[in-house]
């Protein structure tokens, strides 16, 4: 178990974590569960059912059992593909425990992809999902590396079936000596601007992220139940739905299927969550819809987070006014694991990341690579405990990245006074309109206020004089119509609210914007879609 020393670093406000020698994760977050009180609690609902912290602990340590009877070797991979059941978490502590490296992988790939994240990884086992082993056949026959396929579900194809080999698997199983810094599990960044880089996190990077986050500043606790629409490949969701709750003995509510407001709206229903975490999109088509329970049906329901792209401020005013709920805008990256920089209960200040978490170090760079005074825009940079190891396999880009103890974020923001921190846009989106930098955020806050809006991105697009100016991709609300009015009438909403220069002189009305499997709009497509 770790245990927590006072600091007087003065970067931690909070306690820092003591590690044993030697440390496993996986064993950290179930064993503090087998306790008289909690070990009969339930630890996950999921779509088949209901399971206490014991039969976790138990299913955790058969699959552990079988992933060794199959022969894979402590620091081997495995890879996850699966849809959010109660088979993720058992596959990914149970490899953790064995001393097996997981890498959870993205279930909306295609084929191409899944075929270099294994050969990249040289997984020895894949465990999938029998509703996604069709996209994963064409590649199967072709690979050096991999040894065995373990299907989740009923139909196994021939292939391991997950439920008979942890049912033929011995239910005790002692934990591999591992080390709180040897690697623990590997999440791929989203590969949006090359081929995903493999991230190797630690032993010790999961506990951090709650200790860190989830306790102070969401206050979980043992009482509450959390349902996360990020799923549990992406790091947001991983700390939100298994080691957030699994660390106080919570419970966590999976669904396999795609998080659509309706699909959402049942969970709230059925579940009376009291921990919700969305992303801006979900959230905006939520309040756009009819689908959102009213006020009197979410009597639990006390935090809101959001991340994976920066909230417009419109978007939690409105869900607060709907709902009487905050929403904690926060920032966090697979490099990072989870949230760094983050609105606090009571203190939410819409249109701001809000305040460095305690126990990370923040700074603004510019340009010149010397930090920046606030008020003025610079890249941003975290220091902080959760920090990845390095990129498999890419000494480039992990130096690139990595800068000592210093992690770039490939964001750029503006620190007030106050210490709040405003988020301008990413790095590469930034645009400069006659040698001022313009934040597309900025612009997409402004119009996303207007009643007829419902989405906007904003990119860089080069005017009859090879100038770059702003350009808007608007997704408008049901029930509006696209016409040249319209898109006058939006472009004097931002006249009116931001320097003039600063207005997209071009707006073209999409059905929807390109995005990620984890709500992050892929701006490059906007800006080869813009390109003359």
């Amino acid at each position: 178990m770790v245990r927590t020393t006072d600091s007087d670093d003065q970067a931690m406000e909070t306690p820092t974590l003591a590690f044993p020698r030697p440390y496993n994760a996986a064993a950290d977050l179930i064993d503090r569960n087998l306790v008289p009180g909690r070990a009969e609690k339930i630890a996950i609902h999921d779509d088949q059912g209901s399971y206490t912290y014991a039969e976790l602990a138990q299913r955790v340590d058969r699959f552990a059992n079988a992933l060794t009877g199959l022969g894979v070797c402590a620091e081997q991979r495995i890879l996850l593909c699966l849809h959010d059941s109660i088979d993720f978490p058992v596959a990914f502590l149970g490899a953790i425990k064995a001393g097996i490296v997981p890498v959870p992988v993205n279930t909306l790939l295609t084929s191409k992809d899944y075929d270099y994240m294994l050969r990249d990884s040289r997984a020895q086992v894949l465990v999938v999902s029998d509703a996604l082993l069709e996209r994963f056949k064409p590649i199967l026959s072709e690979q050096p590396d991999l040894k065995h396929i373990v299907v989740s579900g009923e139909h196994a194809g021939g292939h391991h079936r997950f439920a008979d080999l942890i049912a033929a698997a011995s239910p005790i199983f002692e934990a591999a000596k591992t080390h709180c810094d040897d690697a623990c599990f590997w999440l791929y960044s989203s590969g949006s601007t090359g081929a995903p880089k493999g991230t190797v996190h630690l032993h010790r990077s999961l506990i951090y992220t709650a200790e860190l986050y989830a306790k102070p500043i969401l206050g979980i606790r043992e009482s509450d139940l959390v349902f996360s629409a990020a799923k549990l490949f992406f790091a947001y969701g991983l700390g939100n739905a298994l080691t957030f709750p699994f660390a106080v003995g919570a419970t966590a509510v999976l669904m396999a299927e795609r998080p659509t407001p309706a699909g959402v709206a049942r969970i709230f229903r059925q579940y009376r969550p009291s921990i919700f975490y969305g992303v801006p999109t979900l959230y905006g088509a939520l309040l756009a819809g009819a689908d959102l329970p009213p006020r009197a049906e979410l009597p639990n329901l006390r935090i809101c987070t959001s991340a994976g792209e920066a909230l417009p401020a419109d978007i939690g005013k409105r869900w607060t006014a709907a709902t009487g709920v905050e929403i904690l805008d926060g920032i966090g990256s697979t490099e990072m694991l989870h949230i760094y920089l983050s609105n606090r209960p009571g203190e939410v200040r819409y249109g701001t990341t809000g305040r460095r978490m305690p126990g990370y170090q923040l700074r603004l760079v510019g340009d010149d690579g010397r930090e920046v005074p606030k008020g003025e825009i610079g890249d941003l940079q975290i220091c902080g405990p959760s920090s990845a190891l390095c990129y498999w396999n890419n000494l480039e880009k992990t130096r690139d990245t990595f800068l000592g103890k210093w992690t770039r974020s490939g964001d750029k923001y503006v620190e007030g006074e106050d210490g709040f921190f405003t988020y301008c846009g990413r790095s590469d989106d930034m645009l400069k309109v006659g040698g001022i930098y313009v934040s597309p955020f900025e612009v997409e806050g402004v119009l996303c206020s207007h009643p007829a809006v419902l989405e906007v991105a904003i990119v860089g697009h080069q005017d009859d004089d090879e100038l770059v100016k702003p350009k808007a991709f608007v997704v408008l609300r049901p029930g509006q119509t696209a016409s040249a009015q319209l898109a006058g009438d939006l472009q004097q909403h931002v006249k009116n609210a931001l320097a003039p220069y600063k207005y997209p002189r071009w707006v073209e009305f999409i059905d929807a914007l390109p995005k990620t499997a984890t709500g992050k709009i892929q701006r490059f497509k906007l800006r080869n879609a813009s390109k003359p």
